[in-house]
């Protein structure tokens, strides 16, 4: 189905929010949809939809659109969504505990197998289905389970030393909360997470549009 060839980081972006609505059409009871409805829906245009598509061989047909099903199931083998990945929490604190606990992403296919945090207080205690476990269990834990994703949840002062453990083991990829850039091999994968970052945004559009009025008046 994937020819080999170099997508953008902006059509891979794109594509979650693609599996989301297409996802709503289902549980609609939708069957097809043209590009054009879609782009109606999204706020994406219809053009640039047929464009990701086609990255990934088109998967519509003129005249009909798109089979929702078989466009869900087509990105969500893309995405990597058809097969189950295993995850560790590092760090059980108020926002590592709420990962745990959000159900969409066992729906999706990323299980939680453990969860580790380095204050005494907190080891033994579970949280969802799994059991908060010392720092020290963490590597030897990763390798006998074949943990494919770390999921970050540490002050950034102590992130750095604990990708360098996460380094020497067979973890494949880390979802980093951390303020701070990661030193890790090529062969692990890091999405960085900053929470700020989104509000800041939302900042800036606000005096943005704040600017606007002000000129118009």
């Amino acid at each position: 189905m994937l020819e080999e060839k170099e997508i953008s980081q902006a059509v891979i972006s794109r594509l979650p929010r693609y599996y989301r609505y297409l996802q709503d059409l289902i549980e609609e009871g939708t069957e097809r949809i043209s590009s054009r409805e879609l782009s109606s829906r999204m706020h994406v245009t219809a053009s640039q939809i047929r464009q990701d598509f086609n990255n990934f061989g088109g998967f519509g047909q003129q005249g009909y659109g798109y089979n929702v099903q078989y466009l869900h199931d087509e990105i969500g083998q893309i995405l990597g969504l058809d097969q189950e990945h295993s995850m560790v929490l590092i760090g059980a604190g108020n926002l590592g505990q709420a990962l745990v606990g959000y159900m969409n992403f066992k729906r999706r296919g990323f299980v939680f197998k453990a969860a580790f945090d380095c204050k005494p207080e907190l080891v033994g205690k579970k949280v969802g289905q799994v059991v908060i476990r010392p720092m020290s269990e963490l590597t030897t834990l990763i390798d006998r389970e074949k943990i494919e994703i770390a999921v970050l949840t540490v002050p950034k002062g102590a992130a750095v030393e604990i990708a360098n453990q996460l380094s020497g083991t067979c973890i494949r990829a880390i979802w980093n909360f951390a303020h701070v850039d990661l030193p890790v091999p090529e062969r692990i994968q890091v999405e960085n997470v900053h929470l700020s970052d989104s509000l800041m945004k939302l900042s800036y559009q606000i005096r943005s549009d704040d600017m606007n009025e002000s000129t118009k008046q």
